[in-house]
């Protein structure tokens, strides 16, 4: 197959989807025939003159009877897979995904935070989605899983990763400007390489101060909209922004002002209240711990 198996949702979907094949294609075929055999039977050069036949209800009776009965068959194979899919195991690995304009964000029980999915494989996992601004589709491929995150409310997915290896997520809700580069991937893990890995995470409520400016950006989604190399984004870049004059919209009204440590704190706790001039205003209001501000503060001003 072109895309992997890489889960045990992908083999039920397949499963599903190729009895669901097998029955359009004993459908398809003997309707193809008969069709055939009608027009070599009924041709023009046999049949000069058309003639009146006459319906029967027997017949109709059973191209209606016979339709329903294979689409409750369908049905029926689509819900047990559907069930299957949608069934989480007691024991399972539970991470939050953030989706928001453009990027994914993942938090786990221990306090990780990630934007790269790691999971381990041959163990359930379940995912509880939701969306910091719009809707988003949380969009595995290789694994044939989809669902929604939504604003104010948390969907969830479950899966179980059958091999190692980095997978794409997309997302699949047309979302706003840069809908194309919300992406990102799903590494899959060997058991105790995902235990060391997970086991050498802080602890939840640990500072993270000690994280640098950039990761902490990358993580909180805002290179999905802000750049550190001078080009302009869905959002302003930040290099060399610290210390610039800026024109914002406050308010409706346009000014010009500094762009001050004061500046850099206000855009990133309130940013609706100074758009910057020729963007949308789109951005979220970022939940951050003050040391995680402070360190981003410093950082933007160091990008000069």
């Amino acid at each position: 197959m072109l895309i992997p198996e890489a889960s045990v949702s992908a083999q039920l979907v397949d499963r599903t989807f190729l009895r669901v094949l097998w029955i359009e294609l004993a459908v398809l075929v003997p309707v193809i025939m008969v069709m055939l055999a009608f027009i070599f039977k009924y041709r023009e050069k046999k049949h000069p003159v058309p003639e009146n036949v006459e319906g029967s209800r027997s017949l109709e009776i059973i191209w209606t009877v016979i339709p329903v009965l294979l689409v409750m068959v369908i049905f029926y194979i689509g819900l047990i897979g559907f069930d299957q899919i949608r069934d989480v195991p007691e024991k399972v690995t539970t991470i939050k995904v953030i989706g928001q304009q453009w990027s994914w964000h993942f938090s786990y029980e221990n306090g990780r935070e990630t934007t790269e999915l790691l999971v381990p494989v041959k163990q359930p996992v379940k995912l509880v989605l939701t969306s910091r601004d719009v809707i988003h589709s949380f969009y595995i491929p290789a694994f044939r899983i989809k669902e929604d995150c939504v604003p104010g409310m948390e969907n969830y997915l479950s899966f179980k990763a059958e091999q190692p290896g980095k997978y794409d997520v997309f997302c699949t809700e047309y979302c706003g400007l840069r809908h194309s580069g919300m992406v990102t991937k799903i590494v899959a893990m060997e058991g105790r390489d995902f235990n060391s890995w997970y086991a050498a995470a802080p602890e939840a409520g640990k500072k993270a101060g000690k994280k640098s400016g950039q990761t902490l950006l990358a993580e909180k989604g805002c290179l999905g909209c802000h750049t550190t190399d001078g080009k302009p984004s869905a959002g302003p870049t930040y290099k060399g922004l610290y210390g610039s004059r800026v024109t914002v919209i406050t308010n409706g009204k346009e000014r010009t002002l500094t762009a001050d440590e004061a500046y850099l704190r206000s855009s990133i706790l309130t940013p609706a209240a100074d758009i910057a001039k020729g963007f949308p205003g789109i951005m979220p209001a970022l939940p951050l711990q003050p040391e995680e501000l402070e360190t981003i503060v410093k950082y933007l001003e160091s990008l000069k």
